[in-house]
C-alpha cells in the first residue's frame, strides 16, 4: 500500500469477503493457536474499561503482534453494552486497528465485531473438533441465543456437521427467534428449543455457552451427557465448583486466569492452576491428549486472544486487496511536519 494511505473495511463488506470461507478461518485460528504457542507472538494482557457504579458494561482494548506466516500487529477495541439488546441493537461493537510492521504507521481500519465473532466461532469449532475426534454429525446444544452461538453453529456445522440444535434462553421469545433464523439459513437444519438450562443440558454431548453472564450461575452439570464437550465461550456461567472436577483445556493459562473468570474463581479456591490440564494448540501440536478421560466432561474456556483477531484481519485485508474491496483514504497522514506549509494548513 502507498505511504499514507488506509484502507477501511465496514462490517458487511468483512461479511462478504468471509462468506463461505468457514474452513479457512478455522485454518487460521488453529495456525495462530500453534504460532502463540510457539513463541511467535506479543500479546500483552488486554485492558479492561469500565465504568463506576456500573459491573455490567465494559469496552476492551486487545493489542497483539503475530509472527509466522500471519505477520501482523495491532489492536482491537471492542465493546460491550448488554442493554444494547433491550433497544433492538447488538450488543457488542468493535474496530481493528492493523499496523504496518515495516514502519508501524496504521494502514487498515476494518468492522470488528464481525471479525471477533468469527474468531470466536472459528475457534469453538476447533476445539469441537479436536476433543471430540473429529466424527460427526453431532448434536448440539446452545446456552445463550446470540451472534456468537448463532456463528457457533455456522462453524460447527462446516467443521463436524449438525444433525440436531437444542437451543436456550433466558428470553423464549428471542430463542424462537434465533431458532427461526436457524432453519432459514442453514438448509435441513430443524431446531429445538429446551424449555429450561437443566433439558438444554442433557439434550446434547456438545455444548456451548455464549451468555452475558457477569457471575456464574450453573452449579450443576450433572445433567451433561457422560464424555460431554462444553465450549465455555463467555466464561463466566460455570461456578468453580462445577469447573473444578471436569477436564479444564484453555486458549492460553495466564490470560484465561484473570478478570473474575470461571477459571480465575476456580483457581483462587483452589490454590493453583494445576486443574488446567493443556491449552487446545497443546493438542494439536501433539503435546498432550485430546481428552484426559473419555466419560469426563471437558470444558474448553478461550479467554479470546488478540492474536486471532490480527489473524483473521490479516486475511481480510489481504482478500480485500486482492479483490478491490473497501474505501481507499489517500493521505490519511498527514504530511512531514518539516514540509507542511502551516500558514495553508492553519488557513492563516
Amino acid at each position: 500500500m502507498r505511504n499514507g494511505h488506509m484502507l477501511i473495511l465496514k462490517g458487511h463488506e468483512v461479511l462478504a469477503l468471509l462468506k463461505g470461507r468457514e474452513e479457512s478461518v478455522v485454518g487460521v485460528v488453529r495456525a495462530a493457536y500453534e504460532a502463540h504457542a510457539l513463541g511467535q507472538s506479543s500479546l500483552p494482557h488486554s485492558v479492561f474499561l469500565r465504568f463506576p457504579g456500573d459491573q455490567l458494561n465494559r469496552i476492551i482494548a486487545l493489542p497483539a503482534y503475530l509472527g509466522s506466516e500471519q505477520r501482523g500487529a495491532g489492536i482491537k477495541w471492542v465493546s460491550s453494552f448488554p442493554g444494547n439488546l433491550e433497544k433492538g441493537m447488538e450488543r457488542a461493537s468493535a474496530i481493528i486497528i492493523l499496523n504496518s510492521l515495516e514502519d508501524g504507521r496504521p494502514q487498515a481500519v476494518l468492522e470488528g465485531a464481525v471479525i471477533s465473532a468469527k474468531r470466536t466461532a472459528a475457534g469453538a469449532a476447533l476445539a469441537a473438533r479436536t476433543l471430540t475426534g473429529g466424527r460427526g454429525p453431532v448434536a448440539l446444544s446452545l446456552v445463550g441465543c446470540g451472534m456468537i452461538n448463532f456463528e457457533v453453529v455456522r462453524f460447527v456445522r462446516a467443521a463436524l456437521g449438525i444433525d440436531a440444535l437444542h437451543i436456550y434462553d433466558l428470553d423464549s421469545a428471542r430463542a424462537r427467534q434465533f431458532g427461526e433464523k436457524c432453519e432459514r439459513t442453514f438448509d435441513g437444519l430443524r431446531v429445538d428449543v429446551s424449555p429450561d438450562l437443566r433439558s438444554a443440558l442433557a439434550a446434547a454431548p456438545l455444548l456451548s455457552f455464549a451468555t452475558t453472564a457477569v457471575e456464574p450461575y450453573v452449579s450443576d452439570l450433572s445433567a451433561v451427557p457422560k464424555g460431554g464437550v462444553i465450549l465455555h465461550l463467555s466464561l463466566r456461567d460455570l461456578t468453580p465448583e462445577a469447573l473444578l472436577p471436569c477436564d479444564s483445556v484453555v486458549d492460553d493459562v495466564d490470560h484465561v486466569c484473570r478478570a473474575q473468570t470461571s477459571v480465575h474463581l476456580a483457581e483462587l479456591l483452589s490454590g493453583g492452576r494445576g486443574f488446567i490440564r493443556c491449552t487446545l494448540a497443546d493438542i494439536t501440536l501433539g503435546r498432550a491428549a485430546p481428552r484426559a478421560d473419555a466419560d469426563a466432561v471437558t470444558v474448553f474456556s478461550p479467554f479470546g486472544l488478540g492474536v486471532l483477531d490480527i489473524a483473521l484481519s490479516r486475511l481480510v485485508y489481504d482478500l480485500a486487496l486482492a479483490e478491490g474491496k473497501g474505501l481507499m483514504v489517500d493521505s490519511f497522514l498527514p504530511e512531514s511536519w518539516l514540509e507542511r506549509d502551516e500558514a495553508a494548513t492553519t488557513g492563516l
